[in-house]
């Protein structure tokens, strides 16, 4: 049977991925990578040619593209915005529209027509969620200022897939100004037909299933997961709509449910797998011997690329107020082409829009970016710091008063819910105290509580210089990260050696790093685990701990009401 051949060739594709990939993992390198490599070498032009069925498998990893959607979906939420904040989800927004346009005006005057230059521009718009999130995670990097910008702006791009999808379906289109709105209209309409269906759908299902049904049964729940995901995308590509915009939607409507968590954790997994295999299409649809006789072309044009990303995503967190080494290293991270890349350049491709050997210089270029990016983004701290270092011009500054104090009793370095914490007992007190925070909220929180507030990266010296830390009696650093939190002190040490120095310690076995350089180490682990001790210990006395004779015990401190004591034979 012809499934048993598909069923061969998928088992092979995983195989080599997985041998492929954990090669790329042992030297330091994101195994996605090594997907592509395998797809490059097994299936498609120029290849070995292990693979028999490569376009049934590309149908089977556009189900990948679809689920990964359907995942966006489920973790796309108000609240979520609003903790990263206005200004990195405007940057994202700039981004994205400043890239495509850019790379619209340089494409067309070098010979393509205006829809297809603007479908490469939609295409090189997107960068690498799975490649930069992944790699910020593993070095713990997505609570620095550039890893929440590059999770803001992400975030922002993985929602315009939508619209520049239905953009580039539109630009398929024939005919003049009247059949391509007419064309939009049909679109926009059946997209706005299947969120209803979708929506109708979902509360029929909870309705006739129950809330408290899904929840207690999780087999119940992921098919529900399933047929919700699955079924939008198949119903999506019924009515001419891009199958992933269909999964987006369920996914978005699905994460409003009270069982939402349960379902990414649920389908975590399929999703890896799918994942895999997208990535490993996406290699086959690259042609290896293509790319080797147009390497200067490849080579150019990533080049290229690299370049104006990081130029144009520099200049927008520039703009937006941050200073120019959270700026830089952000566009270090986001300097390369998305895997949405492929699937714009797919819609493109099956609509006329773009042509065969265009594809090709995105797809290639892309998987090139890709490589590239293993070796920058693990890069871009030191290189946000070779930037501060050769702009000698300090950051902008904000503050409560027209001239700061030259002499500050204490220094807080981080003013986020720890660092106000640490100085509410001292708002009331004649001490001169100062706040400096790359965050512009946190500095406007200081300022609010009569504390002048610096918006500085004190990472640098001449901010901590300009803040007057050399006459600070204490300083306390209250910033997460392990590694930006070592070199501030390292700093704070160099200007001020003399003065008393508090530092956090998120983890524990950051510590005696910490207490190595003579300072005073507050660790968060200890702090949380002692308060779960001490209200532990008084839940006990209250409760369990027999009464003497004669005493009577209240509890009142833990529920307010009389506790009748506890006799040994009864615990």
């Amino acid at each position: 049977m012809e499934i048993w051949g598909i069923l061969r060739d998928i088992v092979v594709l995983l195989s080599a991925a997985l041998l492929a990939g954990g090669l790329i993992s042992r030297i330091g390198h994101s195994p996605l990578i090594g997907y592509l490599i395998a797809g490059m070498l097994l299936g498609g032009p120029g290849s070995l040619g292990l693979v028999e069925s490569p376009h049934e498998i590309e149908a089977i990893a556009e189900l990948g593209v679809a689920l990964l959607l359907f995942s966006l979906g489920l973790e796309f939420s108000v609240e979520r915005l609003k903790k990263l904040g206005m200004r990195p989800l405007l940057g994202g927004v700039w981004q994205v529209a400043l890239t495509l346009i850019v790379g619209c005006l340089v494409a067309w005057p070098l010979g393509l027509d205006f829809k297809a230059a603007l479908a490469f521009g939609a295409m090189i718009s997107l960068s690498s969620t799975a490649v930069v999130l992944r790699m910020l995670m593993e070095r713990s990097e997505l609570e620095m200022p550039h890893g929440r910008n590059c999770l803001a702006v992400l975030l922002t791009q993985d929602m315009a897939v939508v619209p520049l999808a239905l953009m580039v379906s539109v630009l398929g289109g024939t005919g003049g100004v009247v059949e391509i709105a007419r064309q939009s209209f049909i679109l926009l309409a059946a997209s706005l037909g299947l969120i209803i269906g979708l929506m109708l759908l979902n509360r029929v299902a909870v309705m006739a299933l129950g809330t408290l049904t899904l929840q207690r049964n999780r087999e119940l729940t992921v098919v529900f997961a399933v047929v919700s995901g699955l079924g939008a995308a198949w119903s999506a590509q019924a009515v001419g709509v891009s199958p992933a915009l269909g999964a987006f939607i369920a996914g978005m409507l699905l994460g409003s449910s009270p069982f939402a968590t349960q379902v990414r954790a649920d389908i975590s997994s399929l999703r890896v797998l799918l994942l895999t295999l997208f990535f490993s299409a996406a290699g086959m649809v690259a042609d290896p011997l293509w790319t080797l006789q147009n390497w200067y072309l490849v080579g150019a044009t990533t080049l290229a690329l690299t370049l104006g990303k990081l130029l144009i995503v520099w200049a927008v967190f520039l703009w937006l107020g941050q200073s120019h080494r959270v700026a830089a290293a952000t566009g270090f991270c986001l300097a390369q082409i998305g895997e949405f890349a492929f699937v714009l350049g797919a819609i493109g491709k099956a609509n006329g829009v773009v042509t065969e050997s265009l594809y090709s210089l995105v797809i290639s270029t892309a998987i090139t970016s890709f490589l590239v990016s293993a070796l920058m983004v693990p890069a871009a701290v030191r290189f946000g710091n070779l930037v501060a270092r050769l702009i000698s011009k300090s950051p902008k500054t904000t503050e409560s008063a027209d001239e700061k104090p030259n002499n500050p009793d204490i220094v807080i370095i981080g003013y986020g819910p720890a660092g106000q914490a640490a100085l509410e007992p001292l708002l009331d007190q004649s001490l001169n105290l100062l706040a400096i925070d790359l965050n512009h909220e946190g500095v406007r929180k200081a300022q609010e509580h009569g504390i002048f507030g610096q918006v500085g990266d004190a990472m640098q010296l001449d901010v901590l210089e300009h803040a007057h830390v050399p006459n600070a009696k204490a300083i306390v650093i209250t910033v997460p990260h392990f590694r930006s939190a070592i070199a501030i002190l390292d700093n704070v040490r160099q200007l001020a050696p003399h003065a008393f120095v508090l530092v956090r310690s998120r983890y524990k076995l950051h510590t005696d790093d910490f207490a190595a350089k003579g300072v005073v180490v507050v660790g968060d682990e200890e702090q949380v685990g002692q308060e779960l001790a001490g209200q532990l210990v008084r839940w006990i006395e209250a409760n369990l701990m027999p009464t003497p004779t004669g005493t009577e015990t209240t509890g009142t401190e833990t529920t307010g009401e009389s506790i009748p004591p506890v006799s040994p034979s009864s615990k």
